[in-house]
């Protein structure tokens, strides 16, 4: 931790600069995106009973309407690198918040099975967008000494948004008003749209286009300094100037730079390992774990999601407090190894088949105690560090992938967990998840670089000189 700090801008001992009222205002609307994220994430859980009543769909429509926002978010995610690069980073967020409106709008407006997933599509599209977009610009606007905060506030701010969605289908659930479950979400769509209107946009992409000066200007809104503003600035310069030759990016860049293809393969695996820790088995089969644990009964399977939400909430907290206080690896390690071992005690309570009270409550504190680990480290660290690992140059492209990653493993994981579940059994299934953040543990050490307070042009230096990854950030 010592050698890291001697890196960072601001030397120890010393009061940390003043933060200006429009970054907070910038990265809390920007992160709006993933209240709204976190909102249709959750919503379908409580919402499909009622729908199902009231269209009959078949299996497979049904599928469709759980898929169809899986797909718009892989088909966002893919649009929305050339977008943020051709336009900035401000109008991607505002076409995604313009997008939430819409598919929420025509959501609740559904009088076919047909038009439900139109409408999810739509959603998934926004939330393709703004999961690629908005840690990008968080990454780009936040002051370094508070990047990981503000970055990790976006994955607090899905957090929240799932959290409200098991409120809102537990409020309506009694009268079975699947309309006013989707509907609702139009509120806080409509308030992201507005506040992005007053972004500001990106002073690193401006540069990145020639617009010095309009680059400058911004960073002096988003430091209140003149001369952080131009110490920023000489960085960023001296990235720009380190791309000699013709300026290649995306693909191409890819395919011919071994240390830009180094950071995307690190990015494509946190992002990964995100996923495959075992959040979305949690999130997406609550109920069914639960229910495995003797917990029988709709009423209490729901009031046990509620609980998975709360403390998801709380423990991400956790990681925005001190992602930039004890820094990016040393969060991990303790997540990955409360994983393990919850995963791990969890698998050995299912091998029991004589339940008593003591394990229930055992095999609930297991699923709550494992959300507590993956909440406080991986799940908002994970789009920081894919944020600040990619160099200028290669940026959209870098965190574009690394974002699909995200999205594919997400996919692999609901479409496949029952059946590796009903092959392998529950005690199996979680020693499989155990280890599996063990590995994760390992390659933390191996791989993963310290990027706390460090400027993202000095990351981008230390890449390009073939630096080992997880020295990146020294």
């Amino acid at each position: 931790m010592s050698i890291n700090a001697e890196h960072t801008a601001i030397p120890q001992g010393t009061e940390k600069p003043h933060i200006p009222l429009l970054v907070w205002l910038s990265c809390i609307t920007a992160a709006a995106g993933g209240l709204l994220f976190g909102l249709h994430a959750g919503i379908m859980t409580g919402a499909i009973k009622f729908i199902h009543e009231e269209f009959h769909p078949t299996t497979v429509q049904e599928g469709w309407v759980i898929g169809a926002m899986l797909a718009g978010a892989t088909i966002g995610t893919l649009s929305a690198s050339t977008i943020s690069n051709a336009l900035g980073r401000k109008r991607p967020i505002l076409l995604g918040g313009l997008l939430f409106f819409i598919g929420a709008l025509l959501a609740c407006m559904a009088n076919s099975i047909e038009m439900l997933i139109v409408a999810r599509v739509l959603l998934g599209l926004a939330i393709g967008i703004v999961s690629f977009v908005v840690p990008l610009y968080l990454s780009e606007v936040a002051p370094q000494h508070i990047r990981g905060t503000v970055i990790a506030c976006f994955q607090l701010m899905i957090t929240i948004g799932i959290l409200v969605a098991y409120l809102i289908n537990l409020a309506f659930s009694s009268a079975g008003n699947w309309a006013a479950m989707l509907g609702v979400t139009m509120i806080p769509a409509a308030l992201m749209v507005i506040g992005v209107l007053f972004l500001a946009e990106s002073p690193r992409w401006m540069a990145s286009r020639g617009a010095m000066d309009a680059a400058e200007a911004t960073l002096k809104r988003l430091t209140g300094s003149d001369a952080a503003a131009a110490r920023e600035m000489s960085g960023i310069r001296t990235a720009l100037e380190r791309q000699s030759g013709p300026k290649v990016k995306g693909g191409a860049f890819f395919l011919r730079n071994g240390n830009f293809r180094r950071s995307v393969l690190l990015g494509i695996l946190i992002q990964a390992m995100q996923q495959f820790a075992g959040i979305n088995i949690v999130i997406y089969y609550a109920p069914k774990i639960f229910e495995m644990a003797n917990f029988h009964g709709t009423t209490a399977q729901l009031w046990s999601t509620v609980a998975v939400g709360v403390v998801n909430l709380l423990a991400t907290i956790v990681a925005v407090a001190f992602a930039d206080r004890w820094g990016r690896k040393p969060i991990l390690y303790a997540g990955f190894a409360i994983m393990a071992i919850s995963m791990a005690v969890l698998g050995a309570i299912l091998y029991v088949t004589a339940f008593n009270f003591a394990l229930q409550i055992i095999a609930v504190l297991a699923v709550l105690v494992f959300i507590v680990g993956f909440a406080m480290s991986i799940g908002p660290l994970a789009w920081a560090l894919c944020a600040e690992i990619q160099p200028t140059q290669g940026r959209d492209f870098g965190l574009g992938c690394s974002t699909i990653a995200n999205w594919i493993s997400n996919m692999v994981i609901a479409a496949y967990f029952l059946v590796v579940l009903d092959a392998l059994g529950g005690p199996l299934t979680f020693a499989l998840l155990a280890a599996a953040n063990a590995v994760f543990f390992v390659l933390t050490f191996l791989l993963i670089p310290e990027t706390k307070g460090v400027q993202l042009e000095e990351i981008e230096g230390n890449l390009m000189k073939g630096m080992p990854l997880r020295r990146l950030g020294r």
